[in-house]
This record gives C-alpha cells, structure tokens and sequence, in this order.
C-alpha cells in the first residue's frame, strides 16, 4: 500500500480535494474521506455538489441513505461501507484500519506549523511500519509536485 501526503500551501483542503477525487472517480476506483466532524462533512458534502460549474462528484455522507453505492463517502468514522480502494484522511483525521485499502492520501494545511509536526510524526511512523511513501507539494498554480 502507498501512503502519500499532500501538503496544502496555495489553495485551501475545499479547493484541492475535489480535484483529486475526480481522479480517483476517473481511474474507476471509490473513495472514503475522513473528517474531524460534521461541519466539515457538511462543507465538503457542498463543496463536492458545486467545485465545478460544469459537473459534480456524485457522493454521500454518513447521514445518506445506501452508503454503499457511493463512489465517494464523507464520514467521521472508520467505516467503509462501499469497500473503497483509496482513503483520504484531511485536517490531521487517523485511523488505525488500512487494511484494505490501496492507497491513503494524506492532506494537511501546510500554514499552520502544529499540523505540519503531526503530519511529519505520521509520515516518521508509517515509514517505521514499513509502508511505501510520497510527499507531494502544491505548485504555485495549485497542481502537485512529487518532492519524495
């Protein structure tokens, strides 16, 4: 399994977040994305109904009827109920279930220096747990640099 973390230094978790997933909906693959409550379940709920004028990411929280048809489920727990491939933790979320999971996408708010020593204790004790890792860094036009 391949853990990556995606530090957050030019657009806001609400702004980047929706890009990814669309790649991951592209690649065929669903999505379980953990949040610290649910006033952030609610915002990304909105901003994943709105990101793009043209289009949507079809998806649903905890509170939705038939979790497990959804490509995308927003949750505060650890649950899985649509047997996602990719789990995205933001805001400094954990868990200690990655099994069964493919990838694990770590996003963190690169400004605020707190989050940015959690993440690197994160990263120090995945690498001791022997997982493959990856460190990419927004770009100044908001894409992702590969820096490890």
């Amino acid at each position: 399994m391949e853990i990556s973390f995606y530090h957050l230094t030019r657009q806001p978790l609400m702004v980047a977040l929706p890009k990814l997933l669309s790649k991951v909906v592209e690649a065929k693959m669903k999505a379980v994305v953990k949040v610290p409550g649910p006033i952030e379940m609610d915002d990304l709920d909105q901003a994943l109904w709105t990101f793009d004028k043209d289009s949507f990411l079809a998806h649903g929280t905890e509170k939705s009827k038939f979790p497990e048809d959804q490509p995308i489920y927003i949750t505060t727990a650890d649950d899985n109920p649509a047997s996602a491939e990719v789990l995205v933790l933001t805001d400094g979320t954990t868990t200690s279930i990655l099994q069964g999971y493919k990838r694990v996408l770590e996003m963190f708010d690169g400004n605020n220096p707190t989050v940015v020593e959690q993440a690197r204790a994160r990263w120090t004790a995945y690498k001791y747990d022997g997982y493959t890792l990856s460190y990419y860094q927004q770009s100044d036009t908001g894409g992702w640099t590969k820096k490890a």
